[in-house]
């Protein structure tokens, strides 16, 4: 199949995931401008309405969920992605009606991306990564955990006694599961 979209819009404010996936799927042929937030983002893509929208449920103190009406007034045929790790049913439901095209928890693979945009990259099983040969991966337990005490946290503007109330742990607890912090980069077969 013939990919149709070239140009993306990347919003995150992890520059590290940013700049990871720009080079992923710069590998894959498509060119991204990439944003930290929504007023940079929405710049770029006034100035080149993109092909597609890759945006952060979370940015900062603000929500990629801002972004999306805005967005699809630019253009129409944007395929708006949003992507969380604070996946809900109820963000999901609201991001669709919103106007988002699919809406992928984090960390979400090239592949899971490359799928929800609707083409086909002509992949074959020798060019996936070793995460995304795994057909039906979840998220692990531990970054699952550490992603929801990480949204306490946030709730709570950093506040440990606070969080440990709302996640309905006892405050020394939760500071033993802050030091044990999950690595995503930890290769499982050392």
């Amino acid at each position: 199949m013939t990919n149709q979209m070239r140009h993306g819009l990347l919003v995150d404010d992890d520059p590290l995931y940013l700049r990871t996936l720009q080079r992923s799927l710069a590998r894959k042929g498509l060119d991204t401008a990439i944003a930290a937030d929504a007023v940079t983002a929405l710049a770029l893509a006034r100035a080149e309405p993109p092909d597609f929208a890759l945006i952060d449920l979370k940015l900062g103190s603000g929500s990629g969920m801002s972004l999306i009406r805005p967005l699809r007034e630019l253009r129409q045929d944007m395929r708006i992605l949003l992507v969380t790790g604070y996946a809900s049913i109820a963000t999901a439901v609201e991001a669709i009606k919103l106007g988002a095209d699919d809406y992928l928890p984090k960390p979400a693979t090239l592949q899971a991306i490359l799928r929800a945009l609707g083409e086909d990259y002509g992949e074959g099983p020798d060019e996936q990564d070793e995460e995304e040969s795994v057909p039906g991966a979840m998220t692990p337990l531990n970054r699952l955990q550490w992603e929801h005490i990480q949204q306490a946290l946030h709730e709570t503007e950093g506040n440990i006694s606070a969080a440990a109330r709302l996640l309905g742990m006892h405050r020394r607890s939760l500071q033993r599961k802050l030091a044990k912090r999950p690595s995503p980069e930890r290769d499982p077969t050392r």
